[in-house]
């Protein structure tokens, strides 16, 4: 859970919304409370809360009108939204889960329950948000992959290299410290249906390493098998 994470509770029953504020402010998050539908939505906007915790029945505009609209708007889609209804119908599930919602709970529910399933939704966003910063860029020594531009530095210093080149290098570094065979290279680089022979990899391989000037060294030879990219700088 993010430190001190901030929760928008939407709920216009004011003994449900006291006692989530009581329980998760017990359990160390910040709490913004909202009674209507309307109001909910423009404090998302303006809070930019961790997770909102969303009454299906509201006054004026339903839970499902604001989830949409949170779904729509590029400021709060990727908040979480859990759906809290008296509705147990599977359809109310169903549509809840296609408007984006992360999770759901009908009425009545334990504060213990909704606590725990709102640590694990925050959580899973968490690891999902690590993983998507690990995949933008991969770092080695003076190496920098940057994936979500397509571009690779030395010593902060950009290199061009091909579509091929590239992923070479990325499969080479992602699979550093452990010998790939000229054959899984073209396999993993190339693909299947590439009408290419396994020269095709060492004449990309020299391309790359002269590309790397002085880090030419990180990609190392296994003679008689194929390429292994350095364990450490």
């Amino acid at each position: 859970m993010p430190d001190a994470a901030k929760v928008l509770i939407i709920e216009d029953e004011a003994d449900i919304q006291q006692l989530l504020s009581h329980h998760f402010q017990q359990a160390g998050f910040r709490t913004e409370l909202s009674n209507n539908g309307a109001e909910g939505l423009k404090k998302a906007r303006e809070k930019k809360p961790n997770l909102i915790i969303l009454d299906l029945m509201l006054p004026g505009m339903n839970g499902l009108e604001v989830c949409r609209s949170l779904k729509n708007d590029a400021g709060t889609k990727s908040i979480p939204v859990i759906m809290l209804t008296a509705k147990g119908e599977e359809i109310d599930k169903v549509v809840g889960f296609e408007l984006g919602a992360d999770d759901y709970l009908t009425k009545p529910f334990s504060p213990r329950e909704l606590l725990l399933r709102a640590k694990a939704v925050l959580r899973r966003i968490q690891r999902m948000d690590e993983s998507e910063d690990a995949e933008r860029q991969i770092k080695f020594g003076e190496l920098l992959i940057d994936l979500s531009r397509h571009r690779v530095l030395v010593s902060e210093k950009e290199i061009e290299l091909t579509a091929i080149e590239f992923k070479l290098l990325k499969y080479l570094l992602e699979t550093k410290g452990r010998v790939q065979t000229r054959d899984t290279l073209l396999d993993k680089v190339w693909g299947y249906d590439a009408f290419v022979t396994t020269r095709t990899v060492d004449t990309h391989v020299k391309r790359l390493r002269e590309k790397l000037g002085k880090l030419e060294h990180y990609i190392e030879t296994v003679r008689g098998i194929g390429y292994r990219f350095r364990e450490k700088p």
